[in-house]
């Protein structure tokens, strides 16, 4: 098997991936609200992959992944590790083919995801939640089953389902000068540099991240890789650092990596809740912490906000006492 972190994906494997996976996810809306663009002082188009299938922006890679395999290889199913939503999306489109799919999860992960991957017919084996204890498990499950793995992010088939996202967006609103998404591995923020410096190479491409989180923000000024092994933040989706793949279009693409602090997201994540009605989880918050703490960056701009997932734990919601 040909190693997949090995090939930089191109904009006709998005092309490609959008066709191949377009009987299995939605076409996601582009909600705006008048109230976030008096208090941004920026035109904000919330691209809302809250509503995609599965919950999350991740049905669109994993699903590439799973429907572009060979009938030889799928019918050993497909593994991964996930802290929750490439998990959960990867058992939805291994439940659509009819494939089997094991999940390495941290003991941590919200149940609420935990019983989404199970939900959709994955099997969950959990890990502690550290990168070295993901890898030495997961290493474990593929041996034991012999299934394809499918990265949560540095994978080119991953990447190219990712950047169908920005590929709507950019067809759904004309004129964009910034399109902003949150950055914990990078696929979305990949996807997003794939497409966008194809279709529409003069908009500015942005990443959000928590600053208890920062392994990319710091390796973006470094100019290397600095991954950091077990952070902890709010946002429990952005946790993992970058890899090869990732930071290919990272540093050759994305203006700038922004961060914003822990109740800064919680704050962000509550007022979209309730202005905007729009069910989403703490990583998705991050994109709009930041504008709001960088407001110079983007006023008077017409960005694009990516919403990348709502799979919260509606019983452990960050704002709740106790």
């Amino acid at each position: 098997m040909k190693d997949q972190t090995m090939y930089i994906p191109t904009f006709r494997d998005v092309l490609d991936a959008h066709e191949r996976i377009r009987p299995y996810i939605h076409r996601t809306p582009v909600l705006t609200s008048t109230y976030l663009n008096g208090l941004t002082g920026a035109e904000l188009f919330f691209k809302c992959e809250s509503f995609q299938k599965a919950g999350a922006f991740k049905a669109r890679g994993a699903s590439n992944a799973v429907f572009g395999l060979t009938e030889e290889q799928a019918a050993k199913g497909v593994a991964t590790h996930s802290s929750g939503n490439h998990g959960l999306s990867l058992s939805y489109a291994a439940g659509r083919r009819g494939i089997p799919c094991t999940v390495v999860m941290p003991r941590t992960a919200p149940q609420a995801k935990k019983d989404a991957v199970k939900g959709y017919g994955g099997r969950v084996v959990e890990c502690e939640p550290s990168t070295s204890s993901r890898e030495a498990v997961f290493a474990e499950v593929v041996a034991e089953t012999g299934a394809e793995f499918v990265h949560p992010y540095n994978d080119p088939r991953v990447i190219a389902g990712q950047g169908t996202c920005s590929r709507e967006l950019n067809e759904q609103v004309e004129g964009l000068d910034a399109v902003i998404a949150p950055i914990g591995g990078g696929g979305m923020i990949s996807g997003t540099c794939l497409t966008l410096s194809n279709v529409a190479p003069n908009i500015k491409i942005y990443a959000a991240e928590p600053k208890q989180a920062d392994d990319a923000a710091r390796s973006f000024k470094a100019g290397h890789i600095i991954a950091d092994d077990a952070p902890e933040t709010v946002a429990d989706g952005l946790k993992v650092p970058l890899k090869e793949l990732t930071w290919h279009f990272v540093r050759n693409h994305v203006t700038d990596i922004l961060t914003a602090e822990e109740d800064e997201i919680v704050d962000a994540m509550k007022t979209i809740w309730k202005r905007m009605k729009i069910v989403m989880e703490p990583s998705s918050a991050v994109p709009l912490a930041t504008i709001l703490r960088n407001p110079n960056v983007f006023k008077g701009k017409r960005v694009g906000v990516i919403i990348t997932g709502g799979n919260v734990d509606l019983d452990k919601l960050p704002w709740m006492k106790g």
